[in-house]
């Protein structure tokens, strides 16, 4: 497995997998990459992926397509790094290209190996929970903007020697860890998604001012609450975030001690990660659709077929689809909804 012949197909060429396939190929892997767009793929080839940021500076050329359909020869590794909303369509086509013993890593925001399963087989599909920041500059020009590590995963069964293999073959790239609790590190990082990246597409604010708003910080708090709620319901064992963030016990207690620890916990967040920009305000500003349903709707889901009343992850998915359909603005007045009512004393 850690022979560097084997043959890895990075899908989606955006900041996450432009830096993977980068370092892939710089450390000698025989890696490809699928972008959407004939220039970018030409880009790739001729002039390379310029990375920079926390992880140095470097350029490398990768050989690159536009579509996976133009892949000739079989891979026996996928890193799937599409966003959630293009996974489907790539796990098809990905059908013809993959070996039989071939695997697919899935890179998305949120929990996306349940449809995979279902396009591609279970035993086929790797969770990873991707744990560092990057962005695309301008096409080709890619910047790491914080490290982190990848953390790997089967969902049905316990880590053996092929995970631990691929393992090294991703430290090549950061630092990458192995868990048989994929699913308890995947959904730890959906619920942050879904107060951050979901908020921040409903109201258009940065981070910091976001969070400096005491009515949003309550609603924070109750979609972590609906959240937790959901995955005791599903059995999943909630990892803590960051080495830092246990949410059963920042949901713990009632009185005014706990619920100042629980506000300031988040002005922490919101100063130091003041000028971050939702993904998702991106997407919808670029006219794309979001990833709410693998976010808040995946709670949603789940915790209807469960008889758990999740209010107000299912309002914010409603108005994010009302966002994409341009029938409601993207404005701070959306926390005057009716529906947020009870967060104003």
């Amino acid at each position: 497995m850690r022979n560097k012949e084997i043959s890895i197909l990075v899908v989606g060429a955006g900041a996450i997998g432009g830096i993977t396939a980068a370092f892939l190929k710089r450390e000698g892997y025989n890696v490809g990459i699928v972008c959407k767009y004939d220039d970018y793929a030409k880009t790739i080839s001729n002039d390379g992926i310029h990375v920079t940021g926390v992880c140095g500076n470097f350029t490398v050329t990768i050989p690159a397509w536009s579509d996976i359909k133009d892949v000739q020869v079989k891979k026996d590794l996928v890193l799937l790094a599409t966003k959630a909303t293009e996974m489907i369509g790539a796990a098809r086509e990905l059908k013809n290209v993959l070996k039989d013993k071939g695997q697919v890593v899935s890179m998305q925001n949120g929990i996306c190996e349940d449809d995979l399963a279902e396009v591609l087989g279970r035993e086929k599909i790797i969770g990873c929970v991707t744990g560092w920041g990057a962005t695309m500059i301008s096409r080709g020009s890619l910047e790491m903007t914080s490290a982190g590590e990848f953390i790997l995963g089967y969902t049905d069964r316990p880590a053996d020697t092929y995970l631990y293999d691929l393992a090294g073959i991703l430290s090549s790239v950061v630092p990458t860890a192995v868990t048989d609790n994929i699913l308890g590190h995947l959904y730890s990082k959906l619920i942050v998604n879904a107060c951050i990246t979901s908020l921040g597409a409903i109201c258009g604010l940065y981070l910091g001012k976001m969070l400096s708003v005491t009515k949003i910080r309550k609603i924070f708090i109750e979609i972590i609450r609906e959240a937790v709620a959901v995955s005791d319901a599903m059995n999943i064992k909630l990892e803590v975030f960051g080495e830092r963030l246990d949410f059963h016990k920042f949901i713990m207690g009632d009185n005014l001690t706990a619920s100042l620890r629980r506000h300031l916990t988040i002005l922490f967040i919101g100063f130091r990660y003041r000028r971050l920009k939702s993904s998702s305000l991106q997407s919808l500003e670029r006219g794309k659709p979001t990833e709410v349903d693998y976010l808040n709707g995946y709670i949603v889901r789940n915790g209807m077929s469960r008889n758990i009343a999740v209010p107000v992850n299912s309002a914010i998915t409603g108005m994010i689809h009302e966002i994409e359909q341009k029938k409601r603005d993207i404005s701070p007045d959306n926390f005057n909804d009716p529906v947020f009512d009870c967060f104003d004393n």
